[in-house]
């Protein structure tokens, strides 16, 4: 896929770790980007696919730089480099790579798993300092059940401990 008709989300996210993983820079934030990734906040997901298998998923629940586009060069680079899951992304496999950036809306606390929809919310599940969050509409996700059993898995959470949910949604870019 060109670039050039890329989603500026999904561009910024390719741009930042291929700088990385080349050249070992962080790049500046860019200019021409979309004014709400300049000037709003806000957790962001940067998910890396390669042959359609997950490579990397690296975010922040909660925003923690000063704007969007900084939340998504910084959780990119993460996600090519960081995720514990993987091995570091290399040169040779940036071609082959598809990105997609999930900006999160703020969550919202519920009371029971039936308010939720594995396809338009996320899912945040929380004990004590522990919390484990999975994204919306994730293939092979199809029950809340499902969702809040992978989520608690990530927090190190036991289904028969109390713990608390969020749900949250997302704009998805791709």
């Amino acid at each position: 896929m060109s670039t050039k008709s890329q989603d500026p989300y999904v561009k910024l996210a390719r741009m930042a770790l291929e700088a990385y993983v080349t050249k070992g820079e962080i790049i500046k934030v860019p200019e021409g980007l979309p004014e709400e990734m300049l000037k709003q906040r806000a957790g962001v997901f940067v998910s890396i696919k390669k042959r359609g298998q997950l490579r990397g998923c690296i975010g922040t629940i909660a925003p923690t730089r000063e704007n969007i586009a900084r939340e998504i060069i910084q959780n990119a680079i993460s996600s090519g480099v960081h995720d514990p899951r993987f091995y570091p992304v290399e040169p040779d496999e940036l071609e082959e790579l598809v990105y997609s950036v999930d900006v999160l809306k703020e969550p919202e606390p519920i009371g029971s798993m039936d308010e939720l929809d594995v396809v338009r919310y996320g899912v945040i599940v929380r004990a004590g300092r522990r919390s484990g969050l999975l994204l919306p509409n994730l293939e092979g996700v199809d029950t809340p059940e499902q969702q809040v059993h992978i989520a608690l898995q990530k927090a190190g959470i036991m289904p028969f401990e109390k713990y608390s949910m969020e749900r949250f949604e997302v704009v998805r870019h791709v």
